[in-house]
């Protein structure tokens, strides 16, 4: 068996309420008591039902009202839809014939190839992530739980849940990430827990997430070396192979997959970090600072700075900050969500260890953190994408898109089609869908645009003969904002 944790152990001891062998322990307790400990094992599920209910509202209430934000879903829905018919993953919207492992290495997403399959829609990709990342909250809750009894650990479950890391990413359509958060979630907690092996197996699936978070992994194994060096002999040796996998891992990825894949022979996003022409823009110190300010203050009021387990955070910081690109700097998007189950549980990691410490101040302000996180949480969500929820145009379906998806009815099935944002997720599901201006020499049947400004019809002609001059289009409709074009010689609509 693991030894215990001196914190671990008497923690356990002093909260049966979210431990395995509650209802041992409860038995002669009054019964009052006993029913309380059954009721606190289930605090983790019915927080992740309630979180799986917001966040998947909050995504299908934005795809319902043709807001995407990114090219990200039809990427994501293009891929899962290849795998569902056994077929390799090609990514039309990155480059006609593109097959993704060449953009990122990210074989995760083939795991929901038989849900597609059954229901083959977008919805079922951005229920998937609602769903992944509302189960990364079970094992959140039940350590804090385990450890600092039920309502520290409910707190810190809700505070969890709230985050603004969390919020970005559910609002940002889908994202393969989804994937590493509840991976992340529960090696963290066998960590806490002291279950190495498991720890271990929770880590080393990251490196199919995505390529980079095979320094991830190795960056658990530095802190499974830390915690378990003195547990047990096999530990050691079991960190150092965790390490090792997460590297070469990585190394294979960048270094043999991707460039395999793809057309060019080479992985795409090292320009994000070496510049070509000139020297590349760094990260000004003013915005590296908010950036680590939001990631440690409002969630852990700087306490997680105690907790080994930041080390996990390293890796994902440091490519943020080394790269040139600006949006990987900043707390929108999905970038930060890996973040949120580290930071979280080193605070509950710091707050186990602050209660035994000498220090009156400390014990005091570890104490109260967990209650001040969670109300941290709830206020700043009135600022954040959550917020959108009482608000009662967010479950309305404005008419202007239901025109928009009548007219994009038009487009026979297995058309191909040139679209920007707003058309792609209501075509990948359907059509051969291409990048506006990236189709490489293909003539696409359809030209589909959501115009922020009215043009002309001969004003979009026209930019559909800078786009494609060899081959003419008409334009045949316009609604809700978006206008359609059709090539000249493809069957009508």
């Amino acid at each position: 068996m693991d030894s215990a944790h001196p914190v671990a152990a008497q923690a356990e001891a002093t909260v049966p309420a979210a431990g395995d062998g509650a209802p041992s322990r409860a038995q002669g307790l009054p019964s009052r008591a006993a029913k309380r400990l059954r009721e606190a094992r289930y605090d983790p599920y019915w927080l992740a039902a309630a979180l799986f209910a917001a966040y998947a509202a909050l995504s299908i209430s934005r795809y319902r009202r043709l807001s995407s934000m990114s090219w990200d879903l039809g990427i994501f829905e293009q891929a899962v839809r290849s795998y569902a018919h056994l077929q390799a993953p090609i990514v039309d919207l990155k480059g006609p014939g593109t097959n993704v492992l060449g953009d990122h290495f990210s074989p995760v997403t083939a795991l929901l190839a038989p849900f597609y399959r059954v229901f083959p829609t977008p919805v079922t990709l951005l229920v998937a992530q609602a769903a992944l990342f509302a189960i990364s909250a079970v094992p959140v809750t039940r350590v804090a739980a385990r450890l600092l009894g039920r309502r520290r650990g409910l707190a810190i479950g809700i505070a969890y849940g709230v985050s603004w890391g969390v919020q970005r990413a559910v609002d940002f359509d889908f994202h393969e990430i989804c994937f590493a958060v509840p991976l992340l979630a529960f090696a963290l907690e066998a960590l806490l827990r002291e279950r190495w092996l498991a720890a271990a197996c929770w880590a080393l699936p990251l490196v199919c997430v995505k390529e980079d978070l095979g320094a991830t992994v190795a960056a658990i194994g530095v802190v499974l070396f830390w915690r378990g060096r003195r547990a047990q002999s096999w530990v050691t040796p079991l960190a150092l192979a965790v390490v090792g996998f997460g590297v070469l891992a990585s190394a294979f990825a960048l270094g043999v997959v991707i460039p395999e894949f793809n057309t060019a022979g080479s992985y795409d996003y090292w320009n994000k970090i070496e510049a070509k022409d000139g020297p590349a823009p760094t990260i000004p110190l003013e915005t590296a600072l908010g950036t680590l300010g939001w990631v440690l203050l409002p969630t852990t009021g700087l306490l997680a700075l105690r907790s080994p387990l930041l080390i996990v955070a390293l890796p994902t910081l440091g490519w943020r900050f080394v790269s040139h690109e600006e949006h990987y700097w900043g707390t929108d998007w999905h970038y930060s969500a890996v973040l949120m189950p580290v930071v979280f549980l080193a605070l509950v990691d710091a707050v186990a260890r602050s209660q035994h410490s000498p220090r009156e101040w400390l014990r005091s302000y570890a104490g109260q953190l967990p209650a001040a996180a969670a109300a941290a949480g709830l206020a700043l969500t009135t600022a954040l994408p959550l917020a959108k929820l009482t608000e009662s145009e967010t479950y309305r379906k404005p008419a202007a898109v239901s025109e928009a998806e009548r007219l994009l009815g038009r487009i026979p099935d297995d058309a191909s089609v040139e679209a920007n944002i707003g058309p792609i997720s209501r075509l990948t599901s359907r059509c051969r869908v291409f990048w506006i201006g990236g189709t490489r020499g293909v003539l696409p049947d359809y030209i589909a645009l959501q115009e922020a400004t009215t043009r002309a019809p001969d004003q979009l002609v026209g930019y559909a003969h800078d786009l494609h001059p060899t081959a003419r289009y008409t334009h045949i409709g316009s609604a809700g904002g978006v206008e359609l074009l059709q090539r000249v010689g493809t069957p009508k609509a």
